[in-house]
């Protein structure tokens, strides 16, 4: 595959906007997207070619709320002086192939994918003209694709749609389905902290342990820039899931709903400014975050990938 020109964005989110909410209580607590206040938003924008200048499309299509997603993001990136926010209201195959969507996205300089339901994004944008769109444009040009919880889960090509955390290392809990394909070679879990979803993960880096988990806590992400080279973003923590070295499991053995075990599976933890490499399989520490007031500031380190 070759190395793409464009900016990737994975977030494990704050707030599951859009499913499984019930009511608008999360939605109207005034600080409800953490990420936001912790700077993953405005590194999207930093990173951008045109920068506060973007034009910025919210695809809202995950969510079982999309008028009150959308809103929201306005607000949030008005706030970062981005005043050029659309959304693209698209709720099914026949509004993803609208010509004037299309030419919207030709146009944007940063797409971002709200949270709700992943399987939405795949079973409506897969073999689409707007995903190929999508993907031209991160392949060959300066280009930033972001995503959030659903989003960022549907970005890899492979994607979790399924499984109980309590009962994800029982074989046939955990489904999994093709994604958007913006990465290979990965597989991402979101809200991955606060909902205990690390079996998922062990899971379905076992069944097939040449995929690298990611597991992104809520207010963490990932910038992958050149198609491997991850750096984490925001407060929270990110797991990482090498299952290269696995050297016995019994997941292709034991009937369905039997539990799953796993010898030698390798986890890495990442936090704020830590890089990791996906072609080395390097991971690099940052020696010195510097905190002041709330802020996290990035030391000079040497060690830096190139």
């Amino acid at each position: 595959m070759a190395v793409p020109k464009g900016k990737l964005v994975i977030i494990g989110g704050a707030v599951d906007m859009g499913s499984g909410i019930s009511d608008q209580e999360h939605i109207l607590q005034p600080n409800y997207i953490k990420f936001f206040e912790k700077g993953i938003l405005r590194r999207i924008i930093t990173e951008s070619a045109n920068q506060e200048g973007s034009v910025v499309e919210v695809i809202t299509t995950a969510s079982q709320i999309p008028e009150l997603v959308g809103t929201e993001y306005i607000k949030s990136f008005n706030q970062l002086n981005v005043t050029h926010i659309n959304v693209l209201d698209i709720r099914n195959r026949e509004d993803a192939m609208k010509p004037e969507y299309l030419e919207r996205i030709r146009k944007a300089d940063v797409v971002m994918f709200s949270g709700g339901d992943q399987l939405r994004l795949s079973s409506i944008f897969g073999g689409t003209e707007f995903l190929q769109i999508l993907k031209h444009r991160y392949c060959h040009e300066n280009f930033v694709i972001a995503g959030t919880s659903a989003g960022a889960a549907a970005a890899s090509a492979n994607m979790i749609y399924r499984g109980q955390s309590s009962d994800a290392l029982v074989k046939g809990e955990v489904q999994i389905t093709a994604g958007l394909g913006f990465i290979d070679s990965v597989i991402i879990d979101t809200h991955f902290v606060q909902r205990g979803r690390i079996g998922r993960l062990f899971y379905a880096v076992a069944t097939n342990p040449g995929l690298l988990g990611i597991g992104l806590g809520e207010d963490a992400g990932l910038l992958i820039t050149e198609g491997n080279c991850m750096e984490a973003i925001g407060s929270g923590l990110t797991i990482l899931v090498d299952g290269r070295g696995i050297i016995r499991t019994n997941i292709y053995e034991v009937e369905l709903g039997a539990p799953v075990s796993i010898e030698n599976l390798k986890v890495h933890v990442l936090s704020i400014y830590d890089k990791y490499d996906l072609e080395q399989h390097r991971l690099v520490i940052k020696n010195e975050v510097k905190v002041e007031e709330g802020v996290f500031i990035q030391m000079p380190d040497a060690s830096d990938l190139q």
